[in-house]
């Protein structure tokens, strides 16, 4: 996939505050029906949650079995960037034309055919192939039950771990940010991904097939995701292309390098400089190492002195993150 952009373009880069809750319950069912260490895996908390919710998913998301395919194509309908809440985001779900219902549910059916899913029952039951046809004809009841289904899932399955989410992405705005502060767009287009390749004026992605999409001066909206292994794409004709992104992933070694490293920086230290592997404010670094704000500012000034992390202005607040010495520290204790 070929991401093309103007001047214009580049000038209306935007970055969503947080996941797209609908969205992310929808990603999450692909998720389930994948591999638990596929694409960002490697966080604790999601492989815990695959663990525990993988043996029961057919039970519990319903209606989402035969909307949610294990790769490729996802209905538009469960994206909604202008909702800023998953109840905003249920109600242009329910909302959704009768037109758009049926397009994306027949460009569903041909993805189905094309990624090969087993015969039976589309939605794997009867009673789902029955309300996907309803779906499809916009009938009130099928939407009803698509909402329910939805609000269901997510109670049970996603909101549980939305306090990590939530975290994570907060996280990865602040790197994303800094990328801005420190390198520009070049800088932020070129970090958003390790398998994608920024060469201006076109930012290449991996696809199962060869397309290109111009931006045409609206721009491109940047959504952070805690389920999606791979990039996915939302194009509007008449409002900025939307791309929702794996949300960066922290390499998974704090543990075994606070081990490491705690006789020599002392045991809270070496957590603070382990969790600047993603840069932070001194109220997330005070958050995710489980100190107050005073000694997370404590330790960022002492670490900061002996040159292993730098600290960056920004507004109101500051961004600390590491430097090549801490980077260098922290890679050979691991």
């Amino acid at each position: 996939m070929r991401i093309h952009f103007s001047a214009a373009d580049l000038c209306k880069i935007t970055l969503a505050p947080v996941p797209n809750a609908v969205f992310e319950t929808a990603l999450s069912v692909r998720r389930l029906r994948g591999s638990p260490t596929a694409g960002n895996g490697s966080r604790p908390g999601l492989a815990r949650w695959h663990r525990e919710m993988s043996g029961s998913l057919a039970a519990r998301a319903g209606l989402l079995m035969g909307l949610v395919l294990g790769e490729g194509f996802l209905p538009d309908f469960l994206l909604h960037p202008s909702g800023s809440s998953f109840a905003d985001g249920l109600e242009l779900t329910r909302q959704t034309p009768a037109s758009q219902l049926a397009a994306e549910l027949a460009e569903l059916h041909r993805a189905e055919q094309a990624f090969g899913r087993p015969g039976g029952p589309r939605g794997g039951s009867p009673e789902n192939a029955r309300l996907l046809r309803e779906l499809a004809e916009g009938t009130p009841g099928a939407r009803e039950r698509l909402v329910g289904d939805l609000h269901r899932y997510y109670g049970s399955s996603v909101a549980p771990l939305w306090p990590e989410i939530r975290a994570n992405a907060t996280a990865d705005r602040a790197l994303r940010a800094e990328m801005l502060l420190r390198g520009g767009v070049d800088a932020l287009l070129t970090t958003l991904s390790p398998c994608w390749q920024w060469q201006p004026p076109t930012l290449h992605l991996p696809s199962r097939s060869s397309f290109d999409v111009e931006l045409c001066g609206r721009g491109l909206m940047l959504i952070p995701s805690y389920f999606a292994t791979a990039p996915v794409l939302m194009y509007r004709p008449h409002d900025s292309t939307v791309l929702t992104y794996p949300m960066h992933t922290a390499d998974g070694r704090p543990d075994a390098t606070g081990d490491v490293l705690a006789p020599l920086l002392g045991r809270t230290r070496a957590a603070v400089l382990a969790s600047l592997r993603t840069p932070a404010t001194t109220t997330m670094l005070a958050e995710r190492t489980g100190i107050s704000l005073a000694g997370a500012s404590q330790h960022a000034t002492v670490l900061r002195n002996a040159g292993l992390i730098s600290t960056d202005r920004t507004g109101t607040a500051v961004l600390h993150s590491l430097r090549p010495l801490g980077k260098a520290l922290l890679d050979g204790a691991s």
